[in-house]
């Protein structure tokens, strides 16, 4: 029975490439549930037929068996139209079987045709019996596959709705694997989700962890900034207490000098008083004198003496006054300065300790902010390491998933294998047995068994030949083709790899070439950088020494640069230890380094001086005025000192509620000749 099956169905896979052929019956109907046994009784040997459209697919199916040697049932719609009227016991098993959807519309009229007489009886089997002798023309079924008809009476179905026997077990272990491979499927893709989602978690933890780690640093560094903040405040109170003594004492010493002038100034009054009145006894005694002008010539020239002598003193007298009156007036705005400077000392002592009682207090809340900053940390790292033991389980959990699919996997392949091994033996014993001994199937097992040695089994002697033939090999007919074109295809790649080599060898020969002419002109260039850094350093840092330096001189390719620079008085080379204006300075300095060695038309320059002082802004300056011949250089500013060297200036403007608007204005040229006279003097 599953050689027939077996050999039906191949005669339904032989006849699926001719045309017309819509399959077989069960593939085109539809059977409701709990007739599915009835159907096939009913059907009887049409349940595997092929259906084909007409008799001309008909005809084209059937020599198409007779070429390959097969046997198959065929049933072409149209081929009739008589049909049989179902039998006056038990209902009609044609409302229970239709077409499928899309189906051709001849299928109903042959399941009208097949099913038209057959009835369903539920009824004991002598009754049933009794009515198939009562009406021997009808077909009587049940649903557990009894069939009483004119041709012959059945009890059970003959089992062809399950498949041959062989196949059937192999479709079955099949279907089996696929359900197991499509479950572990599903299990590792939920283990996956799982696994992703836990990733995501540990991922989200870790950047939690890092925000906190960077808060904290945050913190731990203000905390440290607030204490170099309050030393140095603490030192400059003290400085600035050492500074009020001092000033008081200076204020003590000018108060003791200001009461001496003091005291001195009634007896330089009093003397001046005297002069005075001498002078007027003197212009008396003169005017009588002048009447006796003869006799006492002598005598009025030593008074002349006298006057002008204490006139001398009393013009050097009334200086000294003016001059003690401006010390005083020195001396009383110094100590009003003083007193100024006192209370303002006074004023940053009490905000010194009130920046001092607010660092105490911010660092108690950074020192709370910590403690609960390690307490969250502490907790985010169990949880972590929570997540970290269940994202482990889930991985071995999807471990078991991947090995369990791998086994359903191999389960099915080797199934599949079996499958097609036992196709295979089926074919290849038909074939065999019509080719080799030009027998069909059934006379071969109706012959009789060649006699065979004492003690050697059939299967044995089976076993023994397939060796053989195994022995011996099997025959490749197009191995000489499959040489030829291997050969060709051996020497295409062979061309392919020689021409890639050549390309390769050109191409390492550029690229040295590229290299050396890169090392040639970065050691050019570098050298003049250096040299002209070095110059330009000395120029903007008077007494100090700078100098460009390669990280590995050996290789210029890789090479790093590094700049260094040492202010006079400084005992420093790195760029890190300097301050703004001397870092801003020193990569002005390299920039007009560069700018010297490889010259350009124009330069522009945004706010490249913001953090220079007053002295390192005039060495800027200065080097500006040295490419002002060579180039045109645009600065960008907010110095006065910068706009005021510049030749023509820009600025944006707006008034209120209008738009803005460019202001342009050029240097007169007599401050430019008088610059330029200046430059050439210099």
């Amino acid at each position: 029975l599953a050689l027939d099956e077996a050999r039906s169905r191949a005669g339904a896979e032989h006849l699926a490439g001719v045309d017309g052929v819509l399959g077989t019956l069960l593939d085109l109907v539809e059977v409701d549930e709990g007739f599915e046994a009835a159907f096939e009784a009913a059907a009887g040997s049409a349940l595997d037929a092929v259906v084909v459209d007409g008799i001309g697919a008909a005809r084209q199916a059937l020599e198409a068996l007779e070429e390959g040697r097969l046997s198959a049932a065929i049933l072409a719609l149209g081929s009739g139209t008589a049909v049989a009227r179902p039998g006056p016991v038990g209902e009609s098993i044609r409302p229970h079987v239709r077409p499928r959807s899309g189906a051709d519309a001849g299928v109903d009229r042959l399941l009208d045709r097949l099913l038209g007489g057959a009835v369903v009886v539920d009824a004991p089997l002598a009754d049933l019996v009794d009515l198939a002798v009562g009406h021997p023309e009808a077909v009587l079924v049940t649903r557990g596959g009894d069939r009483f008809g004119p041709t012959g009476w059945r009890v059970g179905g003959d089992g062809r709705g399950a498949t041959g026997a062989a196949l059937a077990a192999a479709e079955g272990r099949l279907a089996a694997a696929e359900g197991e491979r499509v479950d572990a499927a599903a299990a590792f893709d939920v283990a996956e989700a799982a696994t992703s989602a836990a990733d995501d978690q540990v991922a989200r933890g870790n950047r939690a962890l890092d925000e906190h780690d960077g808060r904290f640093t945050a913190a731990t560094e203000a905390l440290q900034r607030l204490q170099v903040e309050r030393r140095d405040l603490t030192n400059e109170a003290e400085g600035l207490r050492t500074r009020l003594g001092e000033l008081g004492q200076r204020v003590a010493d000018d108060s003791r000098r200001v009461a001496e002038l003091e005291d001195r100034l009634p007896t330089l009054e009093a003397d001046e008083e005297a002069s005075l009145e001498a002078g007027r006894r003197m212009n008396a005694a003169r005017n009588d004198l002048e009447e006796r002008a003869a006799g006492i010539g002598a005598r009025r020239t030593g008074h002349d003496v006298r006057v002008a002598d204490v006139t001398g003193r009393l013009t050097v007298v009334r200086a000294r006054v003016v001059e003690v009156r401006a010390r005083l007036e020195q001396l009383a705005d110094e100590r009003i300065a003083v007193a100024a400077q006192r209370d303002d000392l006074e004023g940053r002592e009490v905000a010194t300790r009130a920046l001092v009682d607010a660092v105490d207090a911010r660092m108690a809340v950074v020192d709370a902010r910590l403690d609960a900053l390690r307490e969250h940390r502490r907790r985010q790292s169990e949880r972590v390491r929570a997540v970290a033991a269940r994202l482990d389980g889930l991985r071995r959990d999807r471990t078991a998933s991947e090995t369990a699919l791998r086994e359903a996997r191999e389960r099915s392949s080797r199934l599949e294998v079996e499958r097609a091994e036992t196709r295979m033996r089926i074919e290849g014993i038909t074939e065999t047995i019509r080719s080799e001994f030009d027998r069909e199937p059934e006379a071969a097992l109706e012959a009789p068994c060649p006699e065979l040695a004492e003690g050697v089994t059939p299967a044995g002697r089976i076993a023994e030949l397939e060796r053989e033939l195994k022995l011996m090999g099997p025959i490749n007919p197009l191995a000489l083709a499959e040489f030829d074109s291997l050969r060709e295809r051996h020497e295409f790649l062979q061309e392919q790899m020689d021409d890639i080599r050549a390309t390769r060898k050109e191409l390492r020969k550029v690229i040295r070439s590229v290299d050396e002419e890169i090392v040639s002109v970065f050691a050019s260039a570098f050298a003049e950088v250096s040299s002209h850094f070095e110059g330009l350093f000395e120029s903007l840092f008077p007494g100090g020494q700078g100098r460009l330096r390669l990280t590995t001189p050996d290789d210029l390719l890789e090479t790093g640069l590094e700049v260094e620079a040492r202010p006079s008085g400084k005992n420093v080379k790195k760029l890190s230890l300097l301050s703004g204006g001397e870092r801003s300075l020193t990569a002005l300095a390299f920039l007009f380094a560069v700018f010297r060695s490889r010259p350009s038309p124009f330069y522009v320059m945004d706010e490249v001086e913001a953090a220079l002082d007053d002295v390192n802004l005039h060495r800027f300056l200065g080097l500006v005025d040295q490419f002002r011949d060579d180039a045109q250089l645009v600065i960008v500013s907010h110095q006065k000192r910068t706009m005021e060297a510049a030749d023509c200036l820009y600025g944006v403007s707006m008034a209120p509620g209008g738009s803005s608007k460019v202001v342009s204005e050029r240097v007169g040229a007599e401050r430019l000749a008088e610059r330029q006279g200046v430059l050439t003097n210099g």
